[in-house]
């Protein structure tokens, strides 16, 4: 017959591991590797699954080509709303982009660390495609393509 006290310790360490998925540390043996020499295993969270998209910015016009392609991601685009970041000549953007409830159409806003600003418009084809435009703060024009 199984102790109370054993039962209780399997159901509490199956509670922690739930959504945690197990690491080994020992990787490189003692004088190998990088010559640091771990023991165990650490118990490490599982993020929890975020759907990401690429926005790819082509350039429109004279001042867009000289600056060249960009691409950026939108993270957690969850229920029409996420995080849109992106590097252009050397200056790091970040925004938001948005969508209606119910609508196919978006705009996505961020500013630059060196005081440049950008706005996309743009529309969903379906849940993972996507297309439209962006215009920013020195005048240079991208048509954006959007996909999971």
């Amino acid at each position: 017959m199984l102790k109370l006290s054993s039962v209780l310790g399997v159901a509490v360490l199956g509670a922690a591991l739930s959504g945690c998925y197990v690491v080994p540390l020992n990787q490189y043996p003692n004088g190998s590797g990088n010559g640091a020499s771990y023991s165990g295993a650490a118990i490490v969270p599982m993020a929890a699954y975020r759907p990401a998209f690429s926005a790819r910015l082509y350039p429109g016009n004279e001042i867009a080509s000289r600056l060249g392609g960009v691409t950026g991601n939108i993270s957690n685009p969850e229920q029409g709303h996420g995080q849109f970041t992106f590097n252009l000549g050397g200056e790091q953007f970040a925004g938001e982009a948005t969508r209606t409830p119910n609508s196919t159409k978006g705009v996505a806003n961020a500013g630059g660390n060196r005081g440049g600003f950008v706005r996309c418009d743009y529309v969903m084809s379906n849940a993972a495609l996507g297309w439209g435009s962006c215009t920013f703060s020195n005048g240079a024009r991208y048509d954006m393509h959007i996909s999971q």
